[in-house]
């Protein structure tokens, strides 16, 4: 059970309460009880939530939590899935860390990053081309087919619908009833032509070296024995899965361009420190991941709570990436906070903290901050309307967007 002396949010269940007000629901009561941790049941079971840095290292450092049971099935299974890489714990998780980092660090994800700077610049006739396209739906098309190629993964006349179902992964990851159980039947689709990539590249075929397939097919766990082809699809689509989802902060990128439009001719000019730093504001403000949860997994005390096994804690990755302990002005676009600080690991959260390779920290956040860096400057190359529409972003949605994906219209690269 949470400690007795952690405040108590009043409802007796807040599941409704978590749905209608997405993410803001643990700031919100954050600020209520004057505190950066409390106590609430989400489908009828004991939680605390908690915020901030300091909560943040509880969480991620020291084995204290496994991330088994701290997801609904219904989320896990779209995202994840049973026997991936953030379901293991202890030095099973660490050495199947370490393949994820092996083909998802700085280098690769530069590499892949100059890959989806290319297929851009091969669509951008067709987007001339057409009165008005809607970036949502081109950047996660442009960067399946990106992460794809770059991955070694072979596509054939299947390809739209593949993305179509990993797409959907994320959009119905915080969704229940019957668009969850549709989304899982999708799901099923891909992992069956994963598993079949995973044979073929197993038998010889279609397999081109130093990829991120060839790494995966050929991976053996800790204890030398080579992955199930059920468990290596599974990792296969953690590779692309989320690399599709970064589509996210590169519209919020955009939005963020259109809001300041005085910071289009710096990203123009090359530089390359500013690039870096509004890719890291754009991934520190866009409502893209509300929380993440754990289960305890030993008993143990922090900053004089005391926590049982089994105790479920959800931290606030949106709220710490606003907390104003940590952040001045902190919802403010500004990138020139990061010209002259290095994040820390446990303030920059929004794909988890601590160390990459001993905790459950996102390997993939090289890609991210890579992906978004290049599409923001791609876009800053282009000179292109941004018509009337629907830009408000509604923030009990999980994930949000801006209502409309953000359309953009007479699209042309711009002219020195």
């Amino acid at each position: 059970m949470p400690d007795s002396r952690l405040p108590r949010d009043g409802a007796p269940d807040s599941s409704f309460a978590l749905w209608r007000e997405g993410y803001n629901f643990i700031p919100r009561r954050c600020r209520r009880h004057g505190t950066d941790a409390f106590r609430t049941r989400l489908m009828l079971k004991e939680a605390s939530c908690v915020q901030g840095a300091d909560w943040a290292e509880m969480f991620y450092d020291g084995d204290r939590f496994t991330r088994r049971g701290g997801l609904p099935l219904s989320a896990l299974t779209l995202l994840q899935d049973v026997g991936s890489v953030m379901t293991l714990d202890g030095a099973a998780h660490r050495h199947r860390k370490g393949l994820f980092l092996d083909i998802l660090g700085p280098e690769a994800a530069y590499r892949l990053a100059q890959v989806a700077r290319a297929e851009w610049e091969r669509r951008l006739p067709d987007w001339e081309s057409l009165r008005a396209v809607t970036l949502f739906d081109e950047m996660r098309e442009l960067l399946f087919h990106a992460v794809c190629d770059w991955a070694g993964v072979p596509l054939g006349p299947e390809a739209p619908q593949r993305l179509y179902e990993v797409a959907e992964m994320v959009e119905a990851s915080a969704r229940v009833g019957p668009n969850n159980w549709r989304t899982h039947l999708l799901r099923a689709r891909t992992e069956h032509w994963a598993r079949q990539i995973i044979r073929e590249a197993r038998a010889g075929h279609s397999m081109p070296k130093g990829t991120a397939l060839e790494s995966i097919a050929q991976h053996r766990d800790e204890k030398g024995r080579r992955l199930p082809a059920r468990i290596a699809a599974v990792e296969l689509i953690n590779v692309i899965r989320p690399t599709v989802a970064v589509a996210r902060y590169i519209v919020f990128s955009a939005l963020a361009l259109h809001r300041r439009p005085e910071m289009v001719e710096r990203l123009r000019t090359g530089d390359e420190a500013f690039a870096e730093a509004f890719a890291q504001e754009v991934r520190r403000l866009t409502p893209f991941i509300p929380m993440i949860g754990g289960r305890a997994l030993r008993d143990f005390e922090w900053k004089d709570f005391h926590f049982s096994k089994g105790d479920w804690v959800l931290i606030d990755l949106f709220g710490t990436d606003r907390d104003p302990r940590l952040w001045d002005d902190p919802d403010g676009f500004r990138p020139e906070r990061f010209l002259d600080r290095i994040p820390g690991p446990y303030d920059l959260i929004p794909q988890g903290a601590g160390d990459h390779a001993t905790t459950h920290r996102c390997p993939g956040e090289w890609i991210a901050q890579e992906l978004t860096k290049m599409g923001a400057q791609m876009l800053a190359s282009l000179d292109y309307q941004v018509p009337s529409q629907d830009l408000s972003v509604d923030l009990s949605r999980i994930p949000a967007i801006p209502r409309s994906g953000f359309l953009i219209g007479q699209v042309r690269q711009a002219t020195a």
